[in-house]
Formats: C-alpha cells, structure tokens, sequence
C-alpha cells in the first residue's frame, strides 16, 4: 500500500477511480481530509460525526467513508518543518477528491496562499460556490429566499495568478518603461501587477458551468464581467464565453438576443439562457433580482467579491460551503478564514463544512447522504438551535455548542 506523509494509506478503503472520462466510486472510497487551521479542528471534529452519521442512515452499512489525514498549515509545518508538503497534493491527486478545513495565511507577506497554491498545482480551475438561504437564517434582505445560484469562479487566472512587481524594484522599472515605450502613461513609483486572461481558461470554467445547469435544471447561465473598461481580457472573456457557448452547445442555449427576437422573451423548454451582465450591475441585481439568476459565470476576483456578498444575504460565510473542481479532481472547502481567537472553545459554526461535505457526496453520486445533511442542518437551524454566530441575531434561539450543533444536525436526519 501506499503512504503519504509518512502515513500508511488505510487498507480497508479503495480509491475513488477515473474510467472513461467519469469518476468510479466503490463502496469504501478513502477520501483525504485537512483538518485546517484555527477553529478547523473544531470544526472537523464536529463535521466527521455529520458525515459518517449521514452515510449510515443512508446506506445502512453498505457504504462508508475511510477517511485519510493529509497536512497542510499550521500542522503540517509543525510536523514537516513546510507549509504545504508535496505528499499533501500527491495524496489529493492519487484519490481525486478530497476535503478541508481553513487554513491560515498572512496578510502582506511570509507564505503564499495556501487555498490559492493548491487550486493552481492540481488544476483546480473551477471554484464552484453553492448560495441559497435556509429558513430562520437571519439576514439583511428583506426576501433571502430569492437567491438560490451557483456561482463558478474561474481559479487560476486573472490577478490571482500571482504575476507581480515590487514597487522599486529593477523588475518593476522594466516594466514600467517598455510600457512607456508602447505609449502608456505609468508613474514611475508604481507597483505593477499582470492580470492574465486566456481562451482556454475561459472555455473550459464556462464548458463546465453550462454541463451543470444541465445536469441539475438550471435554466440560466450568466457571464459577469468588467468588460466595458477591461476589454481584452474581462470583455474577452465574455466573448469567448457566448462562443464556447454556441460552439459546443448551440443547440440547448439562446442568448438574451434570440429569446426577444424569436421567442418573445419566453425561454423554451430545453433550452438555457446565456447571457451577460457588467459586475458592477451585477452586485446590485442580486440585491434587487436575484430570482432572475441561476448559475454565475465570473473571472477569478469577479467571482472572489460576488460570492462573498451573495453569502452576506443568507447568513454570512459560516454557512457557505465551497469546492474548486479540475476536470476530475475535486477539493471541497469552507469558504470562511481560520478565526484563530475561537480555536478549541467549542463554540464555531462548522455549517460550511458540513454543507462543503454534502456537496462533496453529491459530487460522487451519494445525493442520499447529501441531502439527508442538507435537509437535517435546515431542521435544526429553523428550531432555532444555533452556535453563537447565528444565536446573537435570532430572537429565542437556543445557543449550543460546536459539538452539540453537530448533534442536533445527526438527531434531526431522516
């Protein structure tokens, strides 16, 4: 058997496999998990027992979870003498899904980004970022139920990719006069940052967002862009969006244009709407019509503001779940940060891991446990059983612990 990090792979489990372009699943696959950092180990504890009670109510036995400890972080610094060990992203890559906590990253220097180095390195070019409200979640809006969209942020591209030069620095000076010498104006104290857009990176996150409205009955499609001031790479992007579009699925999608002009603005059965919006508009629409939207279409810092503030209307980042998905391999996540003034009180919400997970078993077929999770954590926060985060904004809540979350969550399944 193998071993990753010094850690013999568990003999009882069984890869989770790619035949013929689809991902296999046996019975016992064994799925990698990082605990995270901060609140993390809080919120794994609690989010395990989630899991494993949902996958018994559902299957009764007949499938289970073996879960497998890879590092990243805090911990794995503190076991490896390194941030991010290559064994980590081995591990992720040889059983191709796998799950995580939070994990710290410094403000304005010291390491890179975690989250961001492990979408890059394994390809993981879709963030996919599920938002919807549960009832009794306390919220800003007057009608939260509205919004129900699946955003995909593009992951490894834009100003993300990493491409920047100190403000001084020699790097930064050449930059700045072959700029000048194309007749550019750019001051001279300038730090310089590239934003990368490409054909490829567009098509396959718009390739994949169109499969899954699809799959799932999503009737819109919506391209959100910075198009009318960036145009050769936002207003690109929206161009060769519409183009993957028509290429690859002409004969299931319409454009705003056609719905008006050859179907009087009523969208057929069958088919999808794709069509654009300027991100500035965007935020606003969500606010004001968010109903008019289902899955969001988004270049990598479009999709990083937007989905945070779609999250802001349903409860805030403790109960938005995220995954960065590559053709194959997937990595499921909490969206929120690591919260190192909670850690090990027993008092977080672990509501965007455990919905992380749901989404997870959805993504391997197992849509019983998924929505056994999903069904139970919407029981118990309309009982107005909560963590502290949620307890402080609704009026007779019963505030309960981490843990006893958790247990209110496995009570409440099925």
């Amino acid at each position: 058997m193998l071993s990753f990090n010094n850690l013999p792979v568990p003999a009882e489990g069984e890869k989770i496999e790619i035949r013929e372009d689809r991902l296999y699943v046996p019975n016992r696959p064994i799925i990698p998990f990082i605990e995270g950092d901060g609140t993390g180990r809080d919120i794994w504890r609690a989010a395990s027992r989630v899991f494993n009670a949902a996958v018994e109510k559902a299957y009764r036995g007949e499938r289970r979870v073996v879960w497998y400890e890879v590092f990243a972080g805090e911990k794995a610094y503190n076991k490896f003498g390194e941030w991010l060990p290559r064994d980590t992203v081995e591990a992720i890559r040889e059983f191709t899904v796998a799950i995580k906590g939070p994990l710290t990253t410094p403000v304005g220097g010291g390491i890179r980004s975690l989250n961001v180095t492990l979408r890059q390195v394994l390809d993981l070019y879709a963030c996919v970022r599920p938002v919807r409200w549960y009832p009794g979640v306390p919220s800003p809006v007057k009608h939260p139920e509205k919004l129900d969209v699946v955003i995909f942020r593009e992951n490894t591209e834009d100003v993300y990719a990493g491409i920047e030069f100190r403000q001084g620095t020699e790097q930064a000076q050449k930059v700045i006069e072959f700029l000048r010498s194309l007749g550019y104006t750019v001051r001279p104290d300038s730090g310089i940052g590239i934003k990368p857009i490409s054909i490829f990176a567009t098509k396959r996150l718009v390739r994949k967002a169109i499969r899954y409205a699809l799959d799932t009955g999503r009737r819109v499609v919506t391209l959100v862009h910075k198009g009318n001031i960036m145009k050769f790479t936002e207003g690109a992007f929206r161009d060769w969006g519409y183009q993957l579009a028509q290429e690859e699925f002409g004969e299931v999608t319409v454009t705003e244009q056609e719905l008006w002009e050859q179907y009087g603005g009523k969208l057929p059965e069958g088919r999808i709407l794709i069509n654009d919006r300027i991100a500035d508009s965007m935020f606003q629409q969500v606010l004001t019509r968010p109903d008019e939207y289902s899955v969001i279409v988004t270049p990598n810092l479009n999709g990083d503001y937007l989905s945070d503030a779609c999250a802001a209307q349903v409860g805030g980042l403790g109960l938005a779940p995220g995954a960065n998905i590559g053709d194959h391999i997937a990595l499921f996540e909490a969206t929120h940060g690591t919260a190192p003034k909670y850690a090990d009180k027993d008092v977080i919400n672990p509501s965007a891991v455990i919905l992380a997970g749901a989404m997870m078993f959805e993504y391997i077929g197992w849509h019983e446990a998924a929505a056994l999770i999903k069904e139970a954590i919407g029981r118990t926060i309309s009982q107005k059983t909560v963590t502290y985060d949620l307890a402080r904004l609704m009026e007779g809540a019963r505030q309960v612990k981490t843990s006893e979350f958790a247990t209110a969550i496995i009570e409440n399944m099925g």
